[in-house]
């Protein structure tokens, strides 16, 4: 069972811009002209990130996750100014619970190192960045959760397999990899493209003894 949150930043995008986006405009405008302001707004967003996983651990999770779906809008300064102290914040604040953490983001590939600094046990990486480059960037000695394209699923299944396979390439039967997708399933994915998804990494996986 594993329980999960948004990121202080990503709650704070969609508070602040209070419909979908793609620039996050307003979000940046006020990260960048009141300052003190977002950041009051991200450090008491971090108070309740903490108390609701802590709250889903003591419900019984055996791992929870952190999604920062919308950070990959940032660049590296500002990532590392005015969202890695906060999230840094919400992972020593679970750090007691003895539950694994997932620190995942989307378009976050120049951000992986930084990310790592803001702790977590495992990453989620998006398709954005091949397996093996972003598990280099995170290093070796945390697990890594990724990384297909969900929208291949759409496509046929010798298309599917072909990227599945380029996955467990990447990976190269190291010990850490969780394969996944590298975000959410899409509303028209052929179920039967995931079932044989799960049977071909199942049977990829036990061959290599992954």
């Amino acid at each position: 069972l594993i329980g999960f949150s948004g990121a202080p930043f990503t709650l704070a995008s969609y508070l602040i811009e209070g419909e979908p986006s793609r620039t996050f405009a307003r979000t940046k405008a006020l990260m960048h002209s009141d300052p003190a302001v977002f950041e009051r707004l991200l450090a008491a967003l971090t108070d309740v990130v903490v108390a609701h996983l802590r709250a889903q651990v003591d419900a019984g999770a055996h791992a929870v996750q952190v999604f920062d779906s919308w950070v990959g809008a940032l660049d590296r300064d500002d990532y590392r100014r005015f969202v890695l102290p906060h999230t840094a914040r919400v992972f020593e604040g679970i750090a007691g619970t003895d539950v694994p953490a997932i620190h995942s983001g989307v378009g976050t590939g120049h951000l992986l190192e930084l990310m790592r600094d803001g702790g977590g046990e495992a990453f989620g990486v998006d398709h954005r960045v091949p397996l093996d480059d972003a598990w280099a960037a995170i290093g070796h000695d945390r697990a890594i959760q990724g990384n297909l394209d969900p929208a291949v699923l759409l496509g046929p299944w010798d298309a599917v397999e072909r990227k599945a396979r380029d996955v467990l390439a990447r990976a190269a039967g190291r010990a850490g990899h969780v394969f996944n997708l590298g975000h959410g399933v899409l509303p028209d994915t052929p179920v039967e493209h995931l079932q044989r998804l799960v049977d071909l990494v199942h049977t990829e996986t036990k061959r290599s003894g992954s």
